[in-house]
């Protein structure tokens, strides 16, 4: 591959091993070696730039969760060493909170989780991180409310964080203003543009009697802050209660590969949501707050429908979005 180190194999081997330097074998250092020096890295939970800060974060993470492994479920990707690659990593995490941690004091609680990271890859470097983890289920399962965690969240102060809030603010507006219409973005076959195009309509139209022509039958979606969705009835009342939160929502859909590790057909899409939490389906009563949803989706394919979905975001991030927004009626 060009620009890269002459040791990594392809860029699925590139992947897999600078994520097992950094995490399993504690060399958080790599960081500065393993991404550029202004590298932003976009979460709902905050904004970050550049190597420095990707290394204080996963220092922080390594102290409060020291046996943390970040196993590899699938690696699907595009582009080139030209353009830029992009790689689709969804990882199986599982760690133990023994240290202090965002949540505080140790738990000794272990937790295990789902999390998609889409990385642009250029000469042996991230350059563009988008990262979207379950925090939902982690607040849960080291034995916190992540409704009182997110009313918590949603009293600290964003001043401190103008470039995040100033990118909420242009991914809204961006996402809501999107055509329907829009070029599929990404490197995949007319079937992945199709199925884009599918998911697109599902969100944006709210027809979900599409779900029995996209989804198979038996399909199961591994849905973030949710036990798994198994057949047409329960990933209908899935999508029937987030558009219910948010009936006006856009979906853009921002990248769009297919090249997989895994045996099979794979899609991966990586997706933005903006609306208004206007109804009462999720989250508590209406309270009109704008929500972004930063998520991607792994789909497994079998004759033409989806067998099977990986389907991750913050939600607990978009409950403080909600919270912050109650709070804000109320003063």
């Amino acid at each position: 591959m060009k620009g890269f180190d002459d040791e990594f194999k392809n860029i699925v081997d590139y992947i897999l091993e600078i994520t097992l330097r950094i995490w399993e074998g504690k060399q958080p250092e790599l960081c500065h070696r393993y991404y550029s020096e202004d590298c932003p890295v976009y979460t709902l939970a905050g904004y970050t730039q550049g190597a420095e800060e990707v290394t204080q974060n996963t220092i922080h993470t390594q102290n409060g969760f020291p046996d943390r492994t970040l196993h590899a479920d699938n690696i699907i990707w595009g582009g080139n060493d030209t353009d830029g690659f992009h790689t689709s990593h969804l990882i199986n995490t599982a760690m133990t909170n023994l240290g202090p941690s965002d949540f505080g004091e140790p738990t000794g609680r272990h937790a295990q989780f789902q999390v998609i990271a889409h990385c642009v890859v250029r000469e042996n470097r991230i350059v563009e991180e988008w990262l979207v983890r379950d925090n939902f289920s982690l607040c849960k399962q080291l034995g916190f409310d992540p409704l009182e965690r997110a009313k918590e969240l949603a009293t600290q102060p964003l001043t401190d964080q103008s470039k995040f809030t100033s990118w909420l603010t242009s991914e809204f507006r961006r996402v809501a203003g999107s055509e329907q219409n829009a070029p599929i973005d990404g490197d995949h076959s007319a079937r992945g543009a199709e199925l884009a195009r599918q998911i697109r309509y599902l969100w944006n139209v709210g027809e979900l009697n599409e779900i029995s022509s996209l989804y198979a039958s038996d399909a199961v979606v591994h849905a973030s802050a949710r036990p798994d969705l198994k057949g047409l009835a329960e990933i209908r009342e899935f999508f029937e209660a987030m558009r219910g939160a948010l009936p006006d929502c856009r979906l853009s859909v921002d990248y769009v590969c297919e090249n997989s590790m895994a045996v099979g057909e794979h899609v991966a899409l990586r997706w933005t949501i903006a609306g208004h939490h206007l109804g009462a389906t999720l989250w508590g009563p209406a309270t009109r707050a704008p929500v972004l949803i930063l998520g991607e989706s792994h789909y497994r394919l079998h004759n033409g429908r989806i067998v099977e979905e990986w389907l991750v975001f913050d939600e607990l991030s978009v409950m403080t979005q909600v919270e912050r927004a109650r709070i804000a009626a109320q003063s």
